[in-house]
């Protein structure tokens, strides 16, 4: 299994456009939360618990996350929780308000998505490794916490390998 670094520098040199970032902190959690909504059924009720398709991905990604760092697998659980509460939620709406929150969601994430590689010029990390549909969830929130001025090293290391985010229209790059 590659590392978190190698993972996440992989990801990271398909999206060095500050304005292709941006779009991933619209576009990623809709789709996360789409899917989680159309996966929330059908539900089987087991002993007293609901169980839904959605739980039983949010908990394999929660496992892969921690496998990757346990602190960043914990923050991720904690999301998957909540997309997880928010797809229970949808699940019991009438279905055509199911449906348009999951359809509509996954495909205007989508939109946002395409619209920020077609600004970076590149495809997205996914077309060349499948992986990258599991670590973009994970992108960011590492981004978003780079924005804190948190894991300073771990963003010295992506910056290395994958080169400085660029800013400005022209995609020259600006001192950080």
């Amino acid at each position: 299994m590659k590392s978190l670094e190698d993972q996440l520098s992989n990801y990271a040199a398909y999206h060095r456009d500050a304005r292709n970032i941006r779009t991933h902190f619209i576009g990623i959690p809709m789709i996360v939360v789409a899917i989680t909504i159309l996966l929330s059924r059908p539900t089987l009720d087991i002993g007293g618990w609901t169980l839904a398709p959605a739980l039983l991905t949010a908990l394999a990604a929660g496992v892969y996350y921690l496998m990757l760092d346990l602190a960043l697998g914990l923050l991720m659980a904690v999301l998957l929780l909540a997309a997880c509460l928010a797809g229970a939620w949808s699940a019991a709406l009438p279905t055509g308000a199911w449906l348009a929150l999951g359809l509509g969601g996954f495909v205007l994430g989508w939109v946002f998505q395409f619209v920020g590689h077609f600004w970076e010029g590149r495809k997205p990390a996914f077309v060349d490794d499948i992986a990258g549909l599991i670590i973009g969830p994970l992108f960011v929130v590492v981004e978003a916490l780079f924005l804190l001025g948190m894991l300073p090293r771990l963003r010295a290391t992506i910056e290395q390998r994958a080169g400085k985010v660029r800013h400005g229209l022209a995609g020259e790059r600006l001192p950080s």
